[in-house]
């Protein structure tokens, strides 16, 4: 950089260097008055200050490709938000930053790319090895691909867990069961005849309101029937009608019969005491509970084998669901059979052992049912839009052509655990015909038709049959929704406890679980010799 004076010091230029000589910088007039030594001396001094700094800037750009530059008009754009204390390079640095993500997201990880254990351990990595930035970006996204596949694992093997524990008999409740048959068998008292002679008539009365619940789950079982019983207005014209299976049925009665619900009434059948459960009326069930590839479907491992690379969490979840062992039981496929197995009643509310009942059921025997069979709560609209979302296209395989001949994949779904049927309108009807033979069906296209339990078919037999009741009658969710609303609950007339978290497992949510345990007596003996114990 050089300094130059005019023989008549009317003009002051300042030059800097390049590979094509000299660049005028900055050129100054002076107007032809007389300017004094003084003035002259004070600029000069101004200059030599400023000077060093122009020099520093002019370097710094020089670097950065300021060479390329053949105007003052260029230089002045680069020099010129330096001079006035503007710089900021963070655009530029953003733009790098992308585009060196952008490379790192197209290309592959290094193979021989050793990936740090921990943020702690990156850095001393970078430190010691000086890494460039793109070799730091595939550091992250190996580290983070790695933490993902973790999570994903975790997840899954979690999901397992909560499957093996969902299906598995809790060791209070196993031995609640044979501690209450062994009583049966020693105890005249809980042999007594239920009901007793002088109340077997109101089996059969229709001005009564009949309950069917069908269980092999005692505690469940007596936290239905208490619930229900309590929360009526008229305890006195409660009738149940307790089904359960052979190995049970000593455990129930025994029960029932030193825990008494008066002024109710309460039968307890096993399947074995309905003559008319046989092999030839139930054909296609024989054939669920006994076939082998059935029973691996439904018993087998769910893991080895399986793909799991393109199936989320929530799907994987909803798979496990259907793969519960309950679904295979006689118990559960019982519903399709109650005007055969009821013969002289006419209407009757179903319910699951999973459910508790909070408010006074008696309004349900008036509700008009407009000709239809089942009175059902739909679960295709509603505030949850996790639980009240479901339709046709939830449970069925709409790529299966016979299913997609025959439903809409928009219809609306409705719920068992709550329902209201017309014995004597599903009379005449063929819903039995229909639910076996689409189970045939399903059968025969080795379960690709629907994988979900007894509702898919029942969707089907059922279908315009259906009438929708007001959504507070039955809510639904508490066994697998853990955010449910809890002033929703307690509004619910019945709350039910469908999914995995049963609230007498240790899965069940604990804020959800005092809406049950409220309704069992842990002071009995017998569960307190079961450790069955309030939590």
């Amino acid at each position: 950089m050089q300094l130059h004076f005019s023989p008549s010091m009317r003009s002051l230029t300042i030059s800097s260097s390049n590979n094509n000589g000299f660049i005028d910088l900055m050129k100054i007039k002076v107007a032809a008055r007389h300017i004094s030594y003084r003035t002259l001396f004070h600029t000069i001094l101004i200059l030599a200050f400023l000077l060093p700094f122009v020099f520093i800037l002019t370097a710094l750009v020089t670097l950065e490709g300021v060479n390329n530059c053949s105007s003052f008009d260029c230089l002045g754009r680069r020099l010129g938000p330096r001079l006035l204390g503007r710089v900021d390079d963070s655009g530029r640095l953003v733009r790098d930053f992308y585009k060196i993500l952008n490379e790192v997201k197209a290309g592959e990880i290094p193979p021989d790319l050793q990936l740090p254990d921990s943020f702690d351990q990156l850095v001393s990595d970078m430190k010691n090895n000086q890494y460039d930035a793109k070799t730091f970006a595939f550091m992250l996204r190996g580290m983070m691909e790695k933490l993902e596949r973790e999570i994903r694992e975790s997840k899954f093997a979690e999901l397992m867990n909560k499957h093996f524990a969902a299906s598995s008999i809790p060791k209070g409740i196993h031995c609640l069961s044979l501690r209450l048959t062994d009583e049966y068998s020693s105890n005249a008292h809980a042999r007594k005849q239920l009901p007793p002679p002088e109340l077997l008539p109101l089996l059969s009365d229709n001005s009564y309101h009949h309950f069917i619940l069908s269980t092999d789950n005692i505690l469940a079982a007596s936290v239905v029937v208490t619930s229900t019983v309590q929360s009526s207005l008229k305890p006195e014209k409660i009738v149940f009608h307790v089904i359960t299976d052979k190995k049970t049925y000593a455990g129930m009665h025994s029960w029932f019969a030193l825990n008494p619900v008066t002024p109710a009434v309460v039968e307890i059948k096993g399947i074995h005491q309905f003559d008319w459960l046989t092999r030839e009326n139930v054909p296609v069930l024989e054939a669920v509970e006994n076939q082998n590839g059935i029973r691996n479907y439904y018993h087998g491992n769910h893991v080895t084998g399986a793909d799991l690379s393109d199936t989320s969490p929530r799907k994987f979840a909803s798979k496990l669901q259907a793969r519960s062992p309950k679904y295979i039981s006689l118990l559960n496929h019982l519903r399709i059979y109650l005007p055969e197995l009821f013969p002289n009643l006419d209407k009757v509310v179903f319910l699951d052992d999973d459910v508790v009942i909070q408010r006074d059921l008696s309004p349900l025997w008036e509700i008009d049912l407009e000709g239809k069979v089942n009175g059902a709560v739909e679960t295709c609209r509603g505030e949850d839009e996790w639980v009240m979302s479901k339709h046709f296209k939830n449970y069925f395989n709409f790529s299966h052509p016979l299913i997609a001949r025959n439903l809409d994949p928009e219809e609306c779904a409705w719920a068992y655990g709550m329902n209201i049927f017309d014995l004597h309108a599903w009379r005449k009807t063929n819903i039995r015909k229909t639910y076996h033979s689409w189970l045939k069906e399903n059968l025969g296209s080795n379960l690709t038709m629907w994988k979900l339990g007894t509702l898919p078919p029942a969707l089907i037999a059922f279908k315009g049959l259906v009438h929708p009741i007001d959504p507070s009658w039955h809510m639904l969710g508490l066994g697998y929704q853990n955010n449910t609303n809890i002033e929703s609950v307690k509004k619910a007339a019945v709350i039910h406890y469908n999914g995995q978290s049963k609230p007498w497992l240790q899965i069940g949510f604990e804020h959800l679980r005092p809406f049950w345990t409220k309704y069992v007596n842990y002071s009995n003996d017998f569960l307190r010799n079961c450790h069955i114990l309030e939590s």
